[in-house]
């Protein structure tokens, strides 16, 4: 049996399993709020050298119940940037895998107005540790404002992802509205975390909100629309 990691004290308690919830995404059934928080990388703020991002996953009391980090190519981060196609696992507090978030990388692709009609859109492929399909983000065709489609396992549309006319630092609160767009239910918001670490590192962190009773797939999923923002808006400026 593995031991529990006890490099955090600040680990949320691992819940019971619970009938038809894929393992691992029980502490997602506890949770309305959960902030993403990338880990800043000294040899990337010295060097510019483009490293594996790191994040930690918090509930609102900032008590720890995942760990993310990136897989991806040297050659694409240096030469792709945010563009490049990544494998980001997610491990608990056992260190055992729970989530996998999978980017193809892909030529020619992220323009919103051309987004359906040429196949141009970036996607995020949200799996168990097994490889079974939990959910996807699609980004969504819009030349006014960015969209993203969140879908189930089996390629349905379930929830709607609006953000605003102008993304920046300042201004990047996306509504996760129901699928006629008619409720908004949540948000997925960046933080502001100052001038520093936002001037000279790519550290972001976004805070996420939804019901209590939304499905733990599509808060998962989710999580990969976090994820996919951070790389299609704000990877690059800081690079």
């Amino acid at each position: 049996m593995q031991m529990q990691n006890t490099q955090y004290s600040d680990w949320m308690a691992k819940p019971q399993g619970i009938p038809g919830c894929p393992p691992g995404l029980e502490y997602l059934t506890q949770i309305d709020q959960m902030l993403v928080r990338q880990k800043k990388d000294c040899m990337e703020i010295f060097t510019g050298w483009e490293q594996r991002n790191r994040f930690e996953i918090r509930n609102a009391l900032n008590q720890m119940f995942f760990y993310a980090q990136e897989e991806s190519t040297c050659f694409q981060r240096q030469c792709c940037g945010p563009n490049r196609g990544f494998v980001i696992h997610v491990t608990d507090n056992f260190g055992q895998e729970v989530l996998r978030f999978r980017r193809e990388f892909r030529c020619c692709v992220g323009c919103p107005c051309c987004a359906d009609s040429c196949n141009c859109a970036f996607e995020v492929y949200v799996e168990t540790a097994a490889g079974e399909p939990i959910g996807k983000v699609r980004q969504g065709q819009s030349c006014w404002v960015p969209e993203f489609r969140i879908m189930d396992g089996q390629g349905n549309q379930t929830l709607h992802l609006q953000g605003p006319c102008c993304v920046c630092d300042c201004c990047a609160d996306f509504e996760i509205q129901t699928l006629d767009k008619s409720q908004t239910i949540g948000t997925v918001k960046k933080k502001w975390r100052g001038v520093a670490t936002e001037m000279f590192t790519n550290a972001n962190t976004f805070t996420i909100n939804f019901p209590m009773d939304l499905d733990v797939k599509a808060k998962a999923t989710l999580m990969g629309a976090a994820f996919l923002i951070d790389f299609m808006f704000f990877e690059q400026q800081n690079n």
